[in-house]
């Protein structure tokens, strides 16, 4: 480096520092503006003036409620523009004594456990009014009383099986249709392509329906309907940008993709069915268990179809089954332990943004093995393929439906 060339960055340099201390301090002079605005306003209260005497907006949202042999718990959540305090509770038009855990008034997004000493009456409906000290009340109803599961190996045992039967044994037997599916013509591979499309298309529809009416029942403060749109669109771009990385997947990423997204969806579902088994709400019969088996067995199909043209190891189908079926059985263990509306919408909101992401990447594949680009997507194979996913997971969900 010659003398001038050390001249020039030697006064480079200065001018450099000076336009970073600048940016910084254009950093902090905004953050610091608005910490004295809410200092300000703190402070003054200039909306004291606009007070007429009404009292704050209150809102409570009941998020689990378990039922023992000592009573009934309740756990709430405020939502208020003010602290609120809950003055007494009915259950069944009477008022009973409660304790409350932490006691004192809620703070808004605040939550609370009531520990009611009522004599629940098992199979039957209780209803349950929390009063407030403004006189406000807000009610929930216990549409049949049951016992809620206890975390022990007595309750979580069967719970396993009965995960693994409506989101595991479905896949394989899916999957089982590995050989008969291999050498399939032009035809056949879009069928069997576009038969994925379907399946995950009714998949991304239900499971964005249940969000928003999962989402209807969280607390106010949870933005419920914005929430399940952001996360799924969240999901949608991060498993997009993921997958993309190494240029479209095929082959066996896009089979891990298509497990990973009906994976998803089977975690939010499991969240769904496991809060039902703990609240009674659903009798899980063997006729139930066989809707569900019979629902899920195309999602194997679905996993199999990018793979048909390779052989890979025994141990690939394992991991790929037990990544679709295996959430399952851990969102009925959360469901019926520890449920609450919101997360089972955010699971069925990011299941969704999962799916779609699927039903684009299966899509371009769909096109790129055909070789005929857009005009695949109009033969008569593909066409038949996905009238007939999306119509079998339309039909068979009416037996898993109550």
């Amino acid at each position: 480096m010659n003398e001038a060339t050390q001249i020039a960055t030697a006064d480079a340099t200065p001018v450099t520092e000076r336009k970073s201390r600048l940016a910084l301090l254009w950093l902090i002079l905004p953050i610091a503006a608005l910490g004295l605005a809410i200092a300000w306003l703190i402070t003054a209260d200039p909306l004291k003036s606009f007070s007429n005497g009404a009292p704050p907006v209150e809102n409570l949202a009941f998020e689990r409620i378990i039922l023992s042999s000592n009573g009934i718990d309740v756990l709430v959540r405020a939502g208020g523009s003010q602290p609120m305090s809950i003055a007494q509770v009915q259950v069944d038009d009477a008022y009973w004594q409660f304790t409350q855990e932490p006691a004192g008034p809620l703070a808004r997004g605040a939550t609370a456990w009531l520990h009611l000493p009522y004599p629940w009456t098992l199979g039957e409906a209780h209803a349950i009014t929390i009063v407030t000290n403004t006189g406000v009340t807000f009610g929930h109803t216990i549409a049949v009383a049951v016992p809620t599961p206890t975390r022990d190996a007595t309750s979580l045992v069967p719970q396993a099986m009965l995960g693994l039967f409506v989101g595991l044994v479905p896949v394989v037997i899916g999957m089982m249709f590995y050989p008969a599916l291999r050498g399939v013509g032009r035809n056949g591979m879009n069928f069997l392509l576009a038969l994925t499309v379907g399946l995950l298309a009714f998949l991304a529809v239900d499971a964005t329906a249940e969000a928003f009416e999962l989402a209807g029942k969280a607390a106010a403060l949870f933005q419920g309907q914005a929430m399940v749109v952001l996360a799924a669109a969240a999901s949608f771009l991060l498993l997009m940008a993921a997958g993309r990385r190494g240029g479209a997947p095929t082959g066996l990423s896009l089979a891990g993709f298509i497990s990973l997204g009906i994976g998803l969806h089977n975690l939010g579902e499991g969240l769904a069915i496991g809060a039902a088994f703990a609240a009674g709400a659903a009798g899980l019969g063997s006729f139930l268990v066989f809707g569900f088996m019979l629902h899920n067995i195309t999602e194997g199909i679905g996993i199999s179809a990018p793979l048909l043209k390779k052989q890979p190891p025994i141990w690939i189908f394992a991991a790929l089954a037990l990544l679709a079926g295996g959430p399952a059985v851990i969102g009925l263990w959360l469901g019926s332990l520890a449920y609450a509306p919101q997360w089972s919408a955010l699971a069925l909101a990011v299941g969704a943004g999962a799916i779609l992401q699927v039903i684009v990447e299966v899509t371009a594949y769909l096109m790129r093995s055909d070789g005929r680009g857009k005009s695949a997507l109009t033969s008569t194979a593909t066409i038949a393929g996905l009238t007939t996913g999306a119509a079998f997971m339309y039909v068979t969900a009416m037996l898993v439906k109550i």
